[in-house]
């Protein structure tokens, strides 16, 4: 990733995105996401080829007074990890660029490659859920 794009997925991230930890499942621990809302679905079919995310349309109630919206997500644990390293640096809103920087910094030192979870490991991924979302 160019260093120009990084700082201009950062700032639609800053303005329209959202850095969170979700889950896929129901029965299993969160995993970060990056997810970005827009009306305009040419800026995110362009982020699309930059970032491998999938978009969604959403339902629009009342068309008369809304546009149709879109929202870009960003699931994939690589991937997701991958764009926080080059964005981090340029994302100006603190509460994103400090939710980056725990994921980078503790995600994969509190989860498992197999994931499988020891007591000790599930109570380090339980304090860092909570300690992502006190953000």
């Amino acid at each position: 990733m160019k260093d120009w794009e990084a700082a201009y997925i950062a700032g639609i991230i800053d303005g329209e995105g959202s850095i969170t930890l979700t889950r896929m499942h129901e029965k299993e621990h969160r995993r970060p996401s990056i997810t970005i809302a827009s009306t305009d679905k040419e800026l995110l079919i362009y982020l699309q080829t930059i970032t491998k995310g999938t978009i969604n349309n959403k339902k629009n109630y009342n068309p008369q007074r809304h546009k149709d919206s879109y929202t870009l997500n960003i699931k994939n644990k690589e991937t997701v990890l991958f764009i926080l390293k080059y964005v981090t640096p340029y994302l100006r809103v603190d509460k994103k660029r400090n939710r980056a920087l725990l994921i980078l910094e503790n995600y994969e030192k509190v989860t498992p490659r197999n994931g499988k979870y020891n007591s000790v490991l599930l109570e380090k991924k339980i304090a860092f859920e909570n300690s992502f979302f006190q953000i």
